[in-house]
């Protein structure tokens, strides 16, 4: 069992695909193919289990990739440790989240106080990011949803509200305050599935016994306001768009009379990773400086 092997089955594991793993390592189908039998013999256990030309990751393999994860990552945890030794340098600071925007208020002073480091930004819904996280290929997520397991960390930041925009001139626009039950029949704007404001917006319905119907879905989360504000539908929003649109904004305001109607946003890292002084940088200023200020 060498290094190569396990960076080939932990490709195969993630891809559960010999020719898509073998793309991914730039190397020929059969090198790969060869090498997973080779370590299953070593091992004494299949780790996959075989339909035909399809292949899916069994129980044996799941419990084996936990482990290989975990020493892989070690592994470039200590030279990503030791090539910032040798430059005497802040290194590099890899961070995922829902949406990129939230980014902007620790980027400024992070920049400022690092100047030079590079810095590689990921969109990416919960699953992506949790495992971004467990494979090392990201410092940090930022996440608005729930993000936990093992060897993970984490750090709230901030909760905020989260309201309801509605066109203006809709009915509920004179309105300071409404209930979930009273939007069963109307027509959502919101994001994907897997994006915290629909995870939010099905919680909500489903508590009474309702599916929301959705009429508009994307990634966009800045074009929301504007949709809503052309009269496509109603949507949920965080209270810092509020903020953020001030004066301009297109869309009315109301407070949803519903418990939990909020978003947390959480900072959430790898337990003992290494962190570059860049990384531990951008965890300090995120806890001084992300959304300071609660709507």
């Amino acid at each position: 069992m060498d290094l190569l092997s396990l960076r080939y089955f932990q490709a195969v594991a993630r891809h559960q695909h010999i020719s898509r793993a073998a793309e991914e390592l730039r190397v020929a189908q059969p090198s790969v193919s060869r090498t997973i039998i080779r370590l299953e013999s070593e091992l004494g256990v299949p780790l996959f289990d075989r339909y035909g030309r399809r292949i899916r990751l069994n129980e044996h393999g799941a419990a084996f990739l936990r482990r290989v994860d975990r020493a892989l990552n070690e592994l470039d945890d200590a030279r990503r440790e030791l090539a910032d030794a040798a430059v005497a340098g802040p290194g590099r600071v890899a961070v995922a989240a829902e949406t990129l925007v939230q980014l902007a208020a620790v980027l400024t002073p992070f920049r400022a106080q690092c100047p030079g480091v590079e810095v590689r930004l990921f969109q990416a819904p919960l699953e992506s990011m949790r495992r971004h996280l467990l494979r090392g290929e990201v410092d940090f997520a930022l996440a608005s949803q729930p993000l936990a397991g093992t060897g993970l960390r984490s750090q709230e930041l901030v909760r905020e509200d989260v309201l309801l925009a509605v066109p203006p001139g809709h009915a509920l626009a004179g309105r300071e305050h409404v209930t979930v039950a009273e939007l069963a029949g109307e027509e959502f704007v919101s994001a994907r599935s897997g994006h915290w404001q629909r995870a939010l917006l099905e919680r909500l319905f489903a508590r009474e016994g309702l599916t929301p119907r959705v009429i508009c879905e994307g990634d966009e989360a800045a074009a929301t306001s504007e949709l809503i504000g052309a009269g496509l539908g109603i949507g949920l929003m965080p209270a810092v768009a509020r903020r953020t649109l001030g004066a301009r904004s297109p869309v009315a305001w109301l407070r949803l009379d519903a418990a939990d109607c909020h978003r947390t946003l959480t900072l959430v890292w790898r337990e003992n990773a290494y962190l570059s002084p860049a990384a531990r940088a951008f965890r300090r200023l995120a806890g001084e400086r992300l959304m300071p200020d609660k709507a």
